[in-house]
Parts: C-alpha cells; structure tokens; sequence
C-alpha cells in the first residue's frame, strides 16, 4: 500500500462547523454526513459520509419508492426532496408517506 495513504474516509474526524447532536447530519463545506457524537462549535467529531440512516424530514413531503434524490436542508435541518438551494445528500431507499416525519437515507458519499 502507498506511504501517504491515510484512513478509508467512511468516518472523518472533523471540526464541527455547529453545536451537533450525535445522530444529526452535519456540513461543513462539501463534507455532509451524520454526527457520531456531539460536539459544540469546533469541538472534535466523527462523521459517517456513507451507509443508510433514518432521519428527519418535511413531514408534508411522500417520497414515492426507492432511488429519490433527497437534499439537506440547513434552515431546518431536515431531508427533502427540494433541490433548489439545498445541499445533496443522498437517495431515500423506501416509499414513505407524506404522514411520515422519517425516511431512510443512503447518503450520497461523495461531494
């Protein structure tokens, strides 16, 4: 393996740009991700960038079947499927109904 490689990136350990709770989605720059932890205003924390988590959102929006590109939306911090001026963070993998205050999310992984 080459001498610079440094860690897989499923999991980075950042700055935190916000006050964060452990399990809410994180952005910073283009990292976007859900916290492993909590941290205050540049306190240390771990962010998972990959894998499906359950996470909040606009409970008037129904996401119809799996592969529905859902954004972040740092106002509210909630998932919804508005791309318009909203980060990307992943695709929902289920139907949810609008009732729903959840969906399951893969995040995206990338920036």
């Amino acid at each position: 393996m080459a001498k610079n490689y440094v860690q897989k990136g499923d999991t980075i350990t950042i700055a935190a740009p916000v006050a964060v709770a452990s399990g809410g989605i994180v952005k910073a720059g283009s990292i976007i991700g859900v916290a492993q932890g909590s941290a205050e205003i540049g306190g240390k924390v771990d962010v998972a960038c990959g894998g499906v988590w359950e996470l909040p959102k606009v409970a008037s929006e129904a996401y119809a079947g799996p592969g529905v590109p859902v954004y972040y939306n740092s106002g509210n911090g909630l998932v919804t499927s508005t791309a318009s001026g909203n980060t990307k963070l992943g695709v929902a993998i289920e139907s949810v109904a609008a009732s729903t205050g959840t969906v399951k999310v893969r995040l995206n992984g990338a920036f």
